[in-house]
C-alpha cells in the first residue's frame, strides 16, 4: 500500500505548516525565498546533508578556574578530561553550544531530528558524567540524523556516552548487566506495543552478546575486551524466529553486534515502531486505526524497501496527503525547546558576535536555562524514556502547558518584548521595529496585523480579535489614520525619540498580546 501524495495547493499556509514543523521557528526570509517552489523541493532542501557544526569552545575561563588543557576560545573535545570544575564547565559549554546550533539553524530539518533521537536515544550527561563522551554521543546523532537507522543502532551500542549511561561498560560475562540490552528492545528498536513480543530471556541473551566493552579515556572511545567477552551461543525466542546467534572468540567476539543488528532488522515490528515515533513526533500524537493501516503501514514499508534509510521515511511523510490535513495543522504544542528558540529566529533576535564568545555562551544558555525553567532540559530529559510529553498516553505534549508553566511561558515572552536578558552591558531582546519594518506594508494596521498572524500562529484568529489588535495600534482611535501617520513620521524621522516612542509603545504592547494569546502556543 502506498501513501498519498499531496496534490492540493502549496502555498504561503501550507510552507509555514512544513516548515514549522521542520524548524525551530521560521525567518521571515525563509519563507520568502522558498515561496513559489514546489512541496518536493522544500522537502529535498529540508533534507539536504549539511556539514557537521564546529564544536564547542572554552568559553569558561575565569579568575576562579582555568582549564590548564584548553586554552580560550579553543575547542576542548578532543583534550584530557582534567578535573571535575573543569569537566562540569565544559558540560554548561556543550549545552550553550548545542542551543546556539538550534538558535543559528539552517533551512535544514537537522537540527529538529538531533534533537528527536536524543529523545529517543535518552541519555543524561549528570550520568554520563564525561563532557567528551556527552559531546561525541551528541555528534553521533548528528552524523546520522536522517541517514541509516540500522548504522545509527550498532553505533549508539557502542557509543562511550550510552555505554556509560546504561552500564554498558561493565557488562562482563562474569557479572552481564541487563540494563543496555531491556532498553535496546524496548524502547530504541521494538517499543512496548502488544506485537513486540520478545521476552526476558531475549533481554538476557541479548546482554551477554554485549558483553566486553568497556572505555578507554585518553583515546575517547569504547575498546571491545575479548576477555571480557561471553563466547557462548545466544538462542533467542519466536519472537525472533528461534534466532540461535553463535558465540565468537577473541576479536571476532565484537561482530556479534552485527548478527544482533540482522536479527533485530528482520523484524517488521522495527519499522513500525520507528514510524509512529516519528509521526507522533511530527504530525500528531494520536495514531488512530486508520492512521496505522493508511500512514504507518506504507511508511513502515517504505523504510523496509530502502534498508532502513531515514530519508526516505521523512519526503514520504512530509508530501504526503496526510500531514497537510487542516486536523494535522495547529494541532501541536511547542515543547519548550521549540518555544523558546522559535521566539529567538522568527523575531531575529540580536546575538552577540562568534568573536564575543563568551558574552554569546551565556546568552545561549540564558535560552537553554529558560527552555529548562519550562521543563526540558536539554541533554537531560527525565530519564531513559525521554519526556513525558513524547509518549505519555493519553495527555503526550498537552503535558508541557499547566498552571505552572503557562504564566512562566508567559513571562519569557513578556521579558522579550519589554527589557530583555543583560549581561555584560550586551542585550538580546525584540527588536519590534526592525521586525515590523520586514512587512510589506507596516504602515497599514489591516495588513500588518495579517501578515503577523500569518508568520508567529500557525492557525487564524476570529475578527474579534483582530479588532481588539487593531485597537492597540490605533490607541482606540477610530479610523488606520492614526497608526499610518505614526509609522510614517517615525520612519521619515527614526533618530525623534518622540516619534520613536509612539510606534514603539504600541508594538511592545501588540506583540505581548499576540504572543499571551493561546494560538502562540500551537505549532
Amino acid at each position: 500500500m502506498a501513501i498519498d501524495v499531496y496534490r492540493g495547493d502549496f502555498s504561503a499556509k501550507e510552507l509555514t505548516h512544513l516548515l514549522k514543523r521542520c524548524l525551530f521557528g521560521v525567518k521571515r526570509a525563509d519563507i520568502t525565498s522558498l515561496t513559489g517552489r514546489t512541496l518536493t523541493y522544500v522537502v529535498d532542501y529540508l533534507l539536504q546533508d549539511v556539514p557537521l557544526p564546529s564544536p564547542p569552545i572554552n568559553n569558561y575561563n575565569d579568575a576562579s578556574s582555568t582549564d590548564a588543557d584548553v586554552p580560550a576560545g579553543a575547542v576542548w573535545v578532543n583534550a584530557p578530561y582534567g578535573d571535575g570544575t573543569v569537566n562540569s564547565r565544559r558540560v554548561a559549554s556543550f549545552k550553550s553550544w548545542w542551543t546556539g546550533q538550534m538558535l543559528s539553524q539552517q533551512v535544514s530539518l537537522k537540527e529538529k531530528m538531533v534533537l528527536f533521537w536524543h529523545n529517543h536515544f535518552a541519555t543524561q550527561t549528570a550520568t554520563i558524567g564525561d563532557s567528551r563522551y556527552i559531546y561525541k554521543h551528541n555528534n553521533l546523532l548528528r552524523t546520522f540524523a536522517f541517514g541509516s537507522f540500522k548504522e545509527l543502532v550498532k553505533q549508539v551500542t557502542i557509543d562511550p556516552g550510552m555505554l556509560r549511561y546504561l552500564n554498558g561498560y561493565v557488562n562482563t560475562k562474569s557479572a552481564p548487566d541487563e540494563n543496555y540490552a531491556r532498553e535496546l528492545q524496548e524502547l530504541f528498536t521494538m517499543g512496548k506495543g502488544p506485537n513486540s513480543k520478545y521476552n526476558e530471556a531475549d533481554v538476557k541473551a541479548a546482554a551477554k552478546l554485549l558483553t566486553g566493552y568497556r572505555l578507554d579515556a585518553v583515546a575517547i572511545s569504547s575498546v571491545f575486551d575479548a576477555t571480557r567477552h561471553d563466547t557462548t551461543d545466544k538462542q533467542f525466542s519466536a519472537f525472533y524466529n528461534n534466532k540461535l546467534i553463535k558465540g565468537r572468540t577473541g576479536v571476532d567476539g565484537a561482530k556479534e553486534v552485527d548478527d544482533l543488528m540482522d536479527m533485530l532488522f528482520a523484524q517488521n515490528e522495527l519499522s513500525l515502531y520507528i514510524c509512529r515515533r516519528l509521526y507522533r513526533f511530527f504530525v500528531y500524537y494520536d495514531i488512530t486505526a486508520d492512521v496505522e493501516q493508511n500512514v504507518i503501514v506504507p511508511l513502515a514499508e517504505i523504510f523496509r524497501n530502502n534498508n532502513y534509510q531515514i530519508k526516505p521515511v521523512l519526503k514520504a511523510l512530509f508530501t504526503s496527503s496526510h500531514f497537510f490535513l487542516t486536523q494535522n495543522r495547529s494541532c501541536n504544542i511547542k515543547s519548550p525547546v521549540d518555544f523558546t528558540i522559535s521566539l529567538c529566529r522568527e523575531f531575529e533576535i540580536a546575538f552577540p558576535d562568534q568573536l564575543d564568545y563568551v558574552n554569546l555562551y551565556y546568552m545561549w544558555d540564558y535560552v537553554r536555562s529558560q527552555a529548562q525553567n519550562l521543563q526540558q532540559s536539554i541533554g537531560d530529559p527525565p530519564n531513559v524514556s525521554g519526556w513525558p510529553a513524547y509518549y505519555q498516553v493519553p495527555q503526550f505534549y498537552e503535558l508541557w502547558i499547566n498552571s505552572d508553566t503557562l504564566p512562566k511561558r508567559n513571562a519569557f515572552t513578556d521579558r522579550f518584548i519589554s527589557t530583555g536578558y543583560t549581561r555584560n552591558n550586551k542585550k538580546i531582546v525584540i527588536d519590534p521595529l526592525a521586525y515590523t519594518a520586514k512587512f510589506n506594508k507596516p504602515e497599514d494596521p489591516d495588513q500588518l496585523i495579517n501578515e503577523v498572524i500569518a508568520h508567529l500562529y500557525t492557525i487564524d484568529v476570529s475578527a474579534e480579535v483582530k479588532t481588539f489588535l487593531k485597537s492597540i495600534l490605533l490607541s482606540n482611535q477610530v479610523t488606520n489614520n492614526y497608526w499610518t501617520e505614526a509609522w510614517t513620521n517615525y520612519k521619515l524621522s527614526p533618530n525623534d525619540n518622540g516619534r520613536t516612542t509612539i510606534v514603539l509603545t504600541r508594538l511592545k504592547e501588540f506583540y505581548k498580546y499576540i504572543m499571551n494569546l493561546e494560538e502562540y502556543q500551537l505549532s
